[in-house]
C-alpha cells in the first residue's frame, strides 16, 4: 500500500535498521519497535480496551490499554501518548515500565516480533473510545484479569495472553 504506516526496524538490542511497511513487517515476522501502555485508575485497576472488529489483526479481542508503533523520529513515548489519544481520547503522564521482546504468531499469516517498550500512568477523567480502534472497554484488577485469563484466554490478544503468562509480576505490579 502506497500511503501505509511504516515501522521502525530494529536489532536485538533496539537500534534502528530502518523502516519498512506495516503489513510487510507482521507478514514477514520482522523485527519492529513497539509499545505497550498500561493505564490504571486511583483505585489500581487497569483500562482494558477491546479491539475493534475492523482491526487487521487480533480483532474483537480485548487487549491493555493500548498499543501501537513510533513513527520513524518519534520517541517512543511520544508515540504512546498520541495512540492513546487517538484510540481512546485522552493521554496522561506515562513512565517506562520494562522492555520485552517476544514473537508470536497471531494466525492467518500474520506475526509480531517486537521489542516493546511497556509504560504506566494514571488517568481518572473521560475516556472517549475512537470506535475504528476500540468496541469496548472495561476497567479491571490486575488480579482479576489474571483470573479472566485462566479461564477464558482466547479472549484476550496474543501480547495480553504472554504478558499475564509470562510476565505478570514485571508489568502488573
Amino acid at each position: 500500500m502506497k500511503n501505509e504506516e511504516q515501522l521502525i526496524l530494529v536489532d536485538v538490542t533496539d537500534q534502528h535498521q530502518g523502516c519498512a511497511s506495516k503489513t510487510h513487517v507482521h507478514t514477514k515476522a520482522l523485527l519492529h519497535r513497539a509499545f505497550s501502555v498500561m493505564v490504571y485508575n486511583s483505585s489500581g485497576e487497569l483500562l482494558l480496551q477491546k479491539r475493534a472488529d475492523s482491526k487487521y489483526h487480533s480483532a474483537g479481542l480485548w487487549a491493555n490499554s493500548c498499543c501501537g508503533h513510533p513513527r520513524n523520529k518519534e520517541t517512543t513515548k511520544a508515540a504512546a501518548k498520541r495512540r492513546l489519544y487517538e484510540e481512546l481520547g485522552f493521554t496522561c503522564d506515562l513512565s517506562k515500565v520494562t522492555e520485552l521482546s517476544y514473537f508470536l504468531s497471531l494466525g492467518d499469516g500474520m506475526y509480531e516480533n517486537e521489542y516493546t517498550h511497556v509504560f504506566a500512568g494514571q488517568y481518572e477523567g473521560n475516556i472517549l473510545p475512537n470506535p475504528v480502534e476500540v468496541s469496548n472497554i472495561q476497567w479491571i484488577t490486575p488480579e482479576a484479569l489474571k483470573k479472566n485469563y485462566d479461564l477464558q484466554p482466547d479472549i484476550h490478544s496474543k501480547w495480553l495472553q504472554l504478558y499475564l503468562s509470562d510476565y505478570y509480576y514485571k508489568i502488573f505490579i
